[in-house]
């Protein structure tokens, strides 16, 4: 038996040679892309955790207090300080509310006593929205659902709020 051996003409050889390193130079290339766009989503989220927002219990009033804390954002590879506000108070049952300052109609900043026309009531400039005290919306006014409440934990003598959650219907 004889055995030929089958020869590589240079054309081949050279063919075979560009497209292994055009091939290598590719993935070196896209390697890179879909790790910028994948790696985001692998990295667990720190959305759900609680923050100190600087407030003790024993502060809390039946007086809705506003209450400002920054807490830290990351988009992708973009770290910022971000401000969040919430309304706390105790209700008539003793218990801490923290809602969320965003009306829910066309998400401007409520206040709380912001109308002289309409005291203990949480008051949205933007179109005359109005809240109860205890964040539901007043019928007739321009907001259709209730103000969001903040997730919340105490430790430690101190207030821990988290995301606001939104509160089903009015």
């Amino acid at each position: 038996m004889s055995e030929k051996k089958q020869q590589v003409s240079r054309r081949q050889f050279l063919n075979y040679t560009l497209t292994g390193v055009g091939g290598f130079m590719a993935a070196g290339m896209l390697v890179p892309m879909l790790r910028m766009a994948v790696d985001p989503v692998l990295k667990p989220s720190a959305a759900g955790d609680l923050q100190n927002v600087g407030l003790a219990v024993e502060d809390i009033t039946t007086e809705p207090q506003r209450v400002d804390w920054k807490i830290d954002q990351v988009d992708g590879w973009y770290e910022s300080e971000v401000g969040k506000t919430a309304w706390v108070f105790r209700n008539e049952n003793d218990e801490i509310l923290a809602l969320s300052p965003i009306c829910k109609h066309l998400g401007c900043v409520v206040s709380w006593e912001g109308s002289e026309e309409y005291p203990n009531e949480f008051f949205c400039p933007c179109h005359d929205g109005r809240y109860y005290k205890d964040g539901t919306n007043v019928p007739n006014t321009p907001p259709l659902a209730p103000l969001d409440e903040y997730e919340q934990k105490v430790e430690n003598g101190m207030l821990y709020l988290g995301m606001a959650k939104p509160r089903g219907e009015a």
